[in-house]
């Protein structure tokens, strides 16, 4: 067993995200998982990502708030404990209309070796 205390998280960096301050559970660490790392992300009002893609799914898990997901303009707003999983090479951009901070759970596989 692999046990990380939440004070242990570190920050990142997310590409193209604003207003969102992201901290690493899980992942890319000795003894932890081998398959996905699992991002905190938290999104305050106005703050969002995208649009892009990533070349690997990704499983998004509403802890607390709102986030409304847009794919091919169509908007569907998530709440807390709803989730959706954005197949790879589609297009999303999320938003945080909401004025207070939606968390966000974000499990994404490891990408691939090169």
């Amino acid at each position: 067993m692999h046990i990380k205390r939440f004070e242990d998280a570190q920050a990142y960096e997310a590409p193209n995200h604003f207003g969102c301050h992201g901290l690493r559970l899980q992942g890319f660490e000795e003894g932890g998982p081998t398959n996905q790392w699992i991002g905190l992300s938290q999104f305050l009002p106005g703050g969002g990502a995208g649009p892009d893609s990533t070349p690997f799914e990704k499983v998004y898990v509403v802890l607390d708030g709102e986030m409304t997901v847009i794919i091919d303009d169509v908007e569907t707003t998530l709440r807390k404990h709803d989730s959706c999983t954005i197949p790879a090479g589609e297009i999303r951009k999320i938003e945080n209309r909401r004025n207070d901070v939606c968390t966000m759970l974000v499990v994404i596989p490891y990408p691939p070796e090169t």
